[in-house]
């Protein structure tokens, strides 16, 4: 237990910033094939951080699998009144989390399990709120619906001289719903198919929890929802089914995503009924008995002078598909802080909250940048890219680059391309006289680590 402590303690937040900056001179993106280091200790704070050192000896699934996905399932358990405002947004505390390993094997399943159980005996009609099978949006409505009334004629001597509301259906009380997907990659292939509404109303409920949708014959409405999501998945189904439409469309950048492998290998499994979960579920118990009357979570003065400080970055648009995926830092740091302040029965979020909260966000930027970071989300564009990589120092002419689309690609694409490649630092381009001395001077594009 002490070495996984030490393991999970690391440095300071800032120190660790500020050695990544010096490493690679200022430049925040760093390769993407590099799998993410170790979530800040920092991350690790009050109920949570217990409850993760706790399962994670006993476990072969990722620390930071646990770690998220318990913060999303208490984000869910906390229920709908506590939230922070930002710009006349509120934020509440509803998270969804996308699960990323590189195969099948990474344990996500068992990582789920294990945070689950001390939450559901925190709260056992929450427990009763998880459910799976996301395939529509009128299917997710339904879910969380609101009582269905409808007006009936009352006749007298076969006339008709009023009406009657008559209750169809009682709806669900409880608007709380985790949804945990174990194959995220088949809601990915639901949602594209013409006419489904599930991508919309998902992002409808992260933002307000009010849903409906334009269908005649579905009467069905949600007032107030909130909804959580974990999915699972692999980095290759998830670039593979995540199309163009939802990596643009918003629907990508409310999941944090978390890169998640085997930690350990344990041939018997590990001895967690040796712990004492007791003093975590009665912690967790408190906490979401205060959630409930808690009501809008504010800054504590000297959490605004660090909001500041890290809110210009964080609001920063990125480009190319990691920024599709990652740009809304702000609204899911705002919400992770506030998870953390009410776990600790305070709706004051203090330094210590937010640091933690930054701390998740670094390690789920950098498993974006691990999984997205190598594209621009531009077929054209990264095709381009690769084989700038595959030219190196030889670099291609514009010519050579038509030529990779077999000219079925027009100029304009192909220039378009280039300035896309060219803005994101990822190419650069030099003029070359002609080798005769005579005529005009050649473009010729590189993939910028072979023009330095």
């Amino acid at each position: 237990m002490s070495q996984l402590r030490d393991r999970m303690a690391g440095d300071d937040l800032a120190a660790r910033r500020a050695a990544r900056a010096e490493e690679t001179g200022g430049a925040e993106e760093v390769a993407a094939e590099v799998w993410p280091d170790a979530v800040d200790g920092a991350a690790y704070h009050g109920v949570i951080g217990d409850l993760v050192r706790c399962v994670a000896p006993h476990t072969e699934a990722d620390a930071h699998a646990l770690l998220v996905q318990a913060l999303v399932a208490a984000g869910s358990a906390v229920g709908r009144a506590a939230h922070v405002m930002a710009d006349g947004a509120r934020h509440g505390c509803n998270l969804y989390a996308g699960i990323v390993g590189t195969t099948s094997k990474g344990r996500k399943g068992t990582s789920w399990a294990r945070v689950r159980a001390p939450l559901c005996a925190a709260d056992e009609s929450w427990g009763e709120r998880i459910s799976s099978g996301l395939s529509s949006g009128e299917g997710l409505i339904w879910a969380v619906r609101d009582k269905i009334v409808k007006q009936e004629p009352v006749k007298q001597n076969g006339r008709v001289v009023g009406y009657d509301t008559v209750e169809v259906d009682p709806g669900i009380p409880d608007k709380r719903l985790l949804v945990v997907e174990s194959e995220l990659s088949g809601t990915l292939r639901t949602m594209a198919r013409d006419g489904n509404s599930l991508s919309s109303i998902i992002r409808d409920a992260f933002d307000h929890g009010d849903l409906r949708t334009l269908t005649k014959n579905s009467p069905a409405v949600a007032t107030g929802a909130h909804i959580s999501i974990i999915g699972h998945t692999t980095k290759d189904e998830l670039l593979h089914y995540l199309g163009d439409t939802e990596a643009a469309n918003g629907f990508a950048n409310r999941f944090l995503w978390v890169c998640a492998r085997r930690s350990k290998v344990l041939p018997y499994g590990g001895n967690i009924s040796a712990e004492d979960f007791a003093p975590i579920v009665a912690r967790l118990t408190q906490a979401l008995h205060y959630a409930r009357d808690v009501g809008e979570i504010t800054h504590a003065p000297e959490t605004q002078a660090l909001w500041r400080a890290v809110y210009p970055n964080l609001s920063d648009g990125r480009p190319g598909l990691l920024g599709c995926v990652t740009n809304r830092a702000e609204a899911l740091v705002l919400r992770l802080s506030a998870i953390y302040a009410v776990l600790d029965c305070t709706d004051i979020v203090s330094p210590e909250h937010l640091r933690a909260a930054l701390a998740v966000w670094d390690y789920c930027m950098a498993s974006a940048r691990f999984v997205f970071g190598e594209t621009l989300g531009d077929p054209v564009a990264d095709e381009l890219f690769r084989a700038l990589e595959a030219a190196g120092e030889k670099g291609m002419t514009r010519t050579e680059a038509r030529e990779l689309f077999q000219r079925n690609q027009p100029s304009a694409r192909i220039a378009a391309a280039l300035g896309a490649l060219s803005a994101v630092g990822k190419a650069a381009c030099r003029m070359e006289p002609p080798s005769s001395g005579r005529g005009r001077n050649t473009e010729r594009w590189f993939a910028t680590r072979f023009t330095r």
